[in-house]
């Protein structure tokens, strides 16, 4: 029995050291906390990845896993297609989670209200829309903090203050502290329809559709035509697997973090 003990623990040792060493890890966190140890969730050395494939991806099969989806739209608003976007959201009772750009939220005050007076939540998508990982750590500080600002002035929402995502996921670790120092909770995705290229509504339903975990956060954006096309469906195949669509800030206070960062992939 001792025997095929040392065996098994061999085997594991071995394979996590294989994980270790691939230049790319597959348990990316979807989400940093303000008190989450970056370098050890993000970095790519050796120790960091050993650390995420033979201890936090373990530990997260212990939790739940509940069928929450989360949908959340980057970018704008947009003088067409948001109103659209709120329309089809309406219609489907499906809140959604809203990462606007300041300075876009300042040019058109009146969708943003109509955002949030939907019932849908809105999050820092910083002032200007810069790739922060080309940012010194003050200039981030800055367009955070200018972007939640503007976007406290027009809606009141608190998750402004609390949740961020950097424009297109793009960060460093220093990215990530700035946010972190600054309260925020920093929402990337599980889930990435590919909407930001150019592709057809049956294009992302299939990506959506085959990518799907629980809990489920679906990177998406408010300023494509073929999103707006694509969600009935996609909204319809959830629901009948079961999945509750709700925001983004009611999905990060009834799931663990490493449930998040570590879902569960599931057909849909």
């Amino acid at each position: 029995m001792q025997s095929i003990i040392a065996v098994v623990a061999a085997v594991l040792i071995a394979f996590g050291g294989y994980r270790a060493f691939r230049h790319e890890s597959d348990l990316k966190p979807a989400l940093v906390t303000p008190h989450m140890d970056v370098h050890r969730e993000f970095s790519g050395d050796l120790s960091a990845r050993f650390y995420r494939v033979t201890h936090a991806a373990t530990a997260a099969r212990a939790l739940a896993h509940p069928k929450l989806i989360a949908l959340t739209f980057d970018d704008g608003p947009y003088p067409m297609f948001t109103p659209l976007l709120l329309d089809e959201l309406r219609e489907m009772h499906v809140p959604a989670t809203f990462f606007l750009i300041g300075r876009d939220a300042e040019q058109w005050p009146g969708i943003s209200h109509a955002v949030e007076a939907d019932g849908n939540e809105i999050a820092d998508h910083t002032y200007s829309h810069p790739n922060l990982d080309q940012e010194s750590p003050a200039q981030v500080r800055d367009e955070i903090i200018h972007g939640r600002d503007v976007l406290w002035r027009l809606t009141h929402d608190p998750s402004v203050r609390e949740l961020m995502r950097p424009p297109h996921g793009r960060y460093t670790l220093q990215t990530l502290r700035v946010a972190q120092d600054l309260g925020y909770r920093v929402v990337l995705w599980t889930d990435d329809s590919g909407d930001w290229r150019t592709l057809t509504p049956r294009e992302i339903q299939a990506n959506l559709l085959g990518s799907a975990s629980a809990p489920d956060i679906v990177l998406l954006h408010s300023g494509k035509l073929a999103t707006i096309e694509a969600l009935p469906a996609v909204v319809a195949r959830f629901r009948k697997a079961g999945y509750t669509f709700v925001t983004a800030g009611e999905l990060l206070r009834a799931v663990a973090p490493a449930a998040i960062n570590h879902p569960r992939h599931l057909a849909v």
